[in-house]
């Protein structure tokens, strides 16, 4: 037989739960909240995902690029930035020196006399560089055409159609 030592300074006293008597408990009641709309819409999705055979064409969309990868390929992309009004200007302003917006540069400051100082071609400072394509109508259409070497999609493209 199992004897417990009880403490006899330590009155057991049962709590009563009713009107007016203790306090009730705390009680986890996430299940009982209305969540936003956006937060209950990607719950149903992804229990969806979950039940229902997905074909490969979209599943492709659930596997994303791990953090190296990611990395390098910003990295890489950074690279190909698209110019700035700024660069386009200067660029087109070098390629044309008649242009109305001419800055007055010194003799031998242009891009074109830099570049043939060093041994290159002229038309080799000023052409136009190559840069990434983005948007969704301009990619589509460059696809189309067989153009891209490489497409990079997001993972989070809703709805998956437009892809």
């Amino acid at each position: 037989m199992l004897t417990l030592s009880l403490n006899p300074l330590i009155e057991k006293r049962p709590k009563n739960f009713g009107i007016a008597q203790d306090i009730q408990p705390k009680r986890n009641l996430s299940r009982m909240v209305k969540w936003p709309e956006y937060v209950r819409l990607q719950r149903q999705r992804k229990i969806l995902n979950m039940r229902l055979k997905v074909p490969p064409a979209i599943a492709q969309f659930s596997n994303v690029l791990d953090r190296n990868t990611a990395a390098q390929t910003f990295k890489l992309l950074n690279k190909y930035r698209p110019e700035t009004k700024a660069e386009k200007k200067e660029r087109l302003v070098s390629q044309n020196p008649h242009h109305q917006f001419k800055q007055h540069l010194p003799v031998g400051q242009t891009k074109e006399a830099t570049a043939i100082s060093e041994g290159k071609k002229k038309e080799d400072a000023s052409k136009k560089p190559y840069t990434v394509k983005y948007g969704l109508n301009h990619v589509v259409g460059l696809v189309e055409n067989k153009k891209p070497a490489l497409v990079l999609i997001p993972n989070d493209v809703d709805p998956i159609e437009l892809v």
